[in-house]
């Protein structure tokens, strides 16, 4: 049985019944066992020699398996407690691998490659937890590690809203804020058979290559984000409605009329037909309105 491969499905069932583990809900556990999906998600994510390999929710380790044999380091973050000692049985014989009882959101890749993998390509390979898909996404864009490229496993739905452009249903601030990051890609669809227990959704594989500079310059990207965010508040409203109503821009409806016209657009655009261009463009117009009046 050591021979076969963790996410072999007569092997995971074994591996989860002989710990008494089922998958749990807080946690959106759910386990591949496609061994062919997971080969087409490490190879997507380009993942070589030289790298670190940075897994986020590496569960049995059936993936980890695969990162071990490609990276020369692997960082798997894995926050339920009782996998660590599964994940010691499983995969603890490969000696590039440090698995990190962490919660994602509250641990800082950059500062742990810096002292422990200096040097090298950071690359994250995810089969995210679907019901906080976003915040670590956007914790791991945001964020300051110096990521070459974030290869997930995401819901169907939130894949099309991350590579979807302007006058287009999932368009939206996902979109957005993915573009200012990232060049996103959908490399493979996966099936709800290839996962134990199956969900109800089906899901894809999305790659983000990272850009050395965002493609738009702002003075201020915080406002740049709470203008996006702003503008589809009201989804179907026009932009104007949507900026002048939040409370965080201080913006009056004259205001932000004036704003829209210097822009050269007819005040009953809507947020959803900009593209990021667009919205830098609207971000310095309110940066320099809110400069002379401050």
């Amino acid at each position: 049985m050591a021979d076969i491969r963790i996410a072999n499905p007569i092997r995971t069932a074994g591996i989860l019944r002989r710990y008494g583990l089922t998958a749990k809900k807080k946690y959106g556990q759910n386990f591949l066992t496609d061994e062919g999906i997971l080969q087409e998600i490490v190879d997507a994510s380009g993942v070589k020699e030289g790298d670190l390999a940075v897994e986020i929710g590496p569960g049995i380790g059936a993936m980890t398996e695969f990162l071990c044999e490609r990276a020369d380091q692997v960082l798997a973050v894995e926050i339920d407690r009782n996998l660590i000692p599964v994940l010691n049985e499983t995969v603890g014989h490969f000696d590039n691998l440090t698995v990190l009882n962490a919660d994602i959101l509250k641990t800082d890749i950059g500062a742990w490659a810096k002292e422990n993998a200096p040097g090298k390509k950071i690359r994250v390979v995810a089969n995210l937890p679907y019901y906080i898909t976003t915040p670590i996404l956007m914790g791991l864009l945001e964020g300051k590690a110096p990521l070459e490229s974030i290869t997930v496993m995401v819901q169907k739905e939130v894949g099309l809203r991350m590579i979807s452009g302007p006058g287009t249903k999932d368009y939206g601030a996902l979109s957005l804020a993915v573009a200012y990051y990232a060049s996103p890609r959908i490399v493979a669809e996966v099936s709800r058979e290839a996962f134990d227990p199956m969900p109800n959704v089906e899901s894809v594989v999305v790659t983000l290559d990272r850009y050395k500079n965002p493609p738009v310059d702002v003075s201020d990207e915080k406002l740049l984000f709470d203008v996006i965010r702003a503008s589809f508040s009201q989804r179907r409203k026009t932009l104007a409605n949507g900026l002048s109503h939040d409370p965080g821009l201080g913006l009056s409806k004259e205001e932000v009329n004036s704003v829209i016209k210097a822009c050269g657009w007819d005040e009953r655009v809507r947020g959803e037909t900009l593209t990021l261009e667009g919205f830098a463009r609207l971000t310095e117009m309110i940066y320099n309105l809110n400069s002379r009046t401050s």
